[in-house]
């Protein structure tokens, strides 16, 4: 059965930043897309970035488009969101989730993925 534990989250300041940290375990890390979402407080999951088994980054939402970079440590079974220049409308529970046979072009959709982790909480202050 396949794992995923997000990681990084916290309180920060308007400006700051962060590395979020998805680990997959119970499969073979490279046979995976993996995703990421965010679901802030009274309003619906959004996209954030994705990541196919071959290792391309597919996109960014609109939201988060030159403040954020998805990379891979193959070895560390391991998927990082970098976020920077964090603001209060960044306040979200943040997911990652994988799935071994979503088609690329389908990685923005949530309905894609099988395995969800439970999510990692990032909170920014004014």
């Amino acid at each position: 059965q396949v794992h995923l534990v997000e990681s990084g989250g916290g309180l920060v300041q308007a400006g700051e930043s962060l590395r979020l940290s998805c680990r997959l375990s119970g499969g073979t890390f490279s046979s995976y897309s993996v995703g990421w979402f965010r679901r802030p407080p009274g309003k619906d999951s959004e996209f954030v970035s994705a990541v196919t088994s071959s290792g391309l980054v597919i996109d960014y939402g609109d939201s988060v488009k030159g403040r954020s970079t998805l990379s891979r440590d193959v070895p560390k079974n391991t998927v990082y969101l970098q976020m920077n220049n964090l603001t209060p409308e960044d306040t979200a529970v943040y997911y990652c989730a994988a799935d071994e046979f979503a088609h690329p072009v389908k990685l923005r959709l949530e309905s894609s993925y099988d395995y969800w982790g439970q999510g990692t909480q990032v909170t920014v202050s004014s």
